[in-house]
């Protein structure tokens, strides 16, 4: 195979995209990384949760790039294109720079690898492109390595990798079909990151006792928001602090994140813990750490793209991040008519993500998703029309369902004059199928005319 596409092609083809079928547990990934004498040349942060992995990975990133270290990260999934989960220097690494770790994983897996250990071992996508991914960092000369957990933590691929430090952020109702129907369940599984000794930052300011209770099962060091550090601030900044037990370091006066929302300073909170936790093997400058915040990036968290109509775009897709979402288009001051493009998958809680959002948006475009476990559009409707999800008045209601984000978006536009704003949410597939040729810039038709 001569170019990513069809090494993801045949990872389609070839492994489950899913886990029907196939033994639960890290034996058959570690088996595979054993063949490739897979390490981490380098220390790793291993980042789980339900949401705000992304957010986190992303200014872990940017204040170890400020204070001079080449980092790569890994995170999924991605908007638009497959690299993006790849990250070296703060750049997603070219296609062909995965070949070779594709390759060499399918060796592994098929026990063509002359370490003895023979026989075909089976994989699914996830496991994978995250071995693929792996390897291309160990073997790309980074300094710190960023590793986000997809969405589980004990069970999940990246867990091969021992982390000299684990973030926990919120821990929400997700995935439950896998995780557990509870947030004592699936903290327990995300807690499965922790080692023994080592550092774990919680920034989850009301965690499950499942979390706290692992940490002491495994000695770990557990470094909690609102107990061994906190934050504070007013509308111009804001300050951290760790307690004095644990050393007492401060920064104070710092500009707010450049990634936008209420809900930042909790996950930068837990980032400037985890670098104090890591500082005697990877040292950071006060300035590293203001400049680092200040200039982050990370496409699809509440982002506001400039135009007419106000464009949002957020990756929202469960009641906890959907519940933050709206918390921030309240924020944002007034608009005649909130239009929003929403495609979501099928088990999600769609009752309560759209209980709560649904008092602010007017006009509903509803979009299908390229996925077989993805809501089709009219099922979308029939839930809105149900009668539950009506915005106070009876405003809100569905002006249309259409076969792609896209073409969701155009609609928006259409309907939409000047001064209101239009909300792309619902799933990574959404805001990932309006970003496909490019960020948009928005012009509503009035101003065309």
């Amino acid at each position: 195979m001569n170019t990513l596409d069809e090494w993801l092609a045949h990872c389609e083809r070839q492994h489950p995209q899913g886990i029907s079928g196939i033994e639960l547990g890290l034996e058959r990934v570690q088996r595979v990384a054993q063949r490739m004498r897979l390490s981490m040349p380098c220390p790793v942060i291993t980042v789980a949760g339900t949401n705000g992995k992304g957010s986190t990975c992303a200014m872990l990133e940017a204040i170890y790039s400020e204070a001079g270290y080449r980092t790569g990260v890994y995170t999924s999934p991605h908007l638009v294109r497959f690299e993006e989960r790849c990250r070296v220097g703060r750049e997603p690494v070219a296609a062909d720079a995965l070949l070779p770790a594709f390759a060499e994983v399918e060796r592994a897996r098929l026990g063509d690898g002359g370490s003895g250990d023979e026989g075909l071992v089976v994989l699914t996508y996830f496991e994978f492109t995250t071995l693929a991914i792996l390897r291309t960092l160990s073997d790309s000369g980074i300094d710190v390595a960023i590793l986000e957990v997809g969405l589980g933590g004990r069970l999940d691929a990246v867990n091969i990798i021992d982390p000299d430090c684990a973030v926990i952020t919120c821990i929400a109702l997700d995935h439950m079909a896998l995780l557990g129907n509870d947030r004592e369940a699936i903290g327990y599984e995300k807690a499965g990151i922790m080692r023994t000794g080592r550092p774990v930052v919680l920034s989850d300011p009301v965690p499950p006792q499942s979390v706290l209770d692992r940490a002491l099962e495994v000695g770990a060091q557990l470094w909690r928001i609102g107990k061994d550090f906190h934050f504070a601030g007013d509308k111009q900044q804001w300050g951290w602090a760790m307690h004095p037990s644990q050393g007492g370091r401060k920064f104070s006066g710092l500009a707010y994140p450049a990634l936008r929302g209420a809900n930042q300073l909790v996950n930068a909170s837990g980032v400037l813990a985890a670098v104090e936790a890591l500082r005697p093997s990877l040292p950071v400058t006060a300035q590293a750490v203001r400049n680092g915040l200040a200039m982050v990036e990370l496409p699809g968290r509440f982002q506001i793209v400039p135009g007419e109509p106000a464009l949002v775009l957020d990756v929202a897709h469960n009641p906890h991040s959907v519940a933050a979402l709206a918390e921030n288009l309240d924020a944002m001051g007034y608009y005649p008519v909130t239009h929003a493009v929403f495609g979501a998958m099928a088990d999600k809680d769609l009752p309560a993500m759209l209980e709560r959002i649904a008092p602010l948006i007017d006009r509903w475009h509803l979009t299908d998703l390229p996925l077989p476990r993805a809501s089709r559009a009219t099922d979308l409707a029939a839930a809105l029309d149900s009668g539950a999800s009506k915005a106070p008045g009876g405003r809100s209601r569905v002006a249309g369902c259409h076969p792609s984000p896209m073409e969701a978006l155009r609609a928006a536009v259409l309907e939409a004059d000047p001064a209101d704003r239009i909300v792309v949410f619902g799933s990574f597939h959404t805001v990932g199928g309006v970003l496909k040729d490019g960020v948009p810039r928005l012009a509503a038709r009035h101003l065309a005319n």
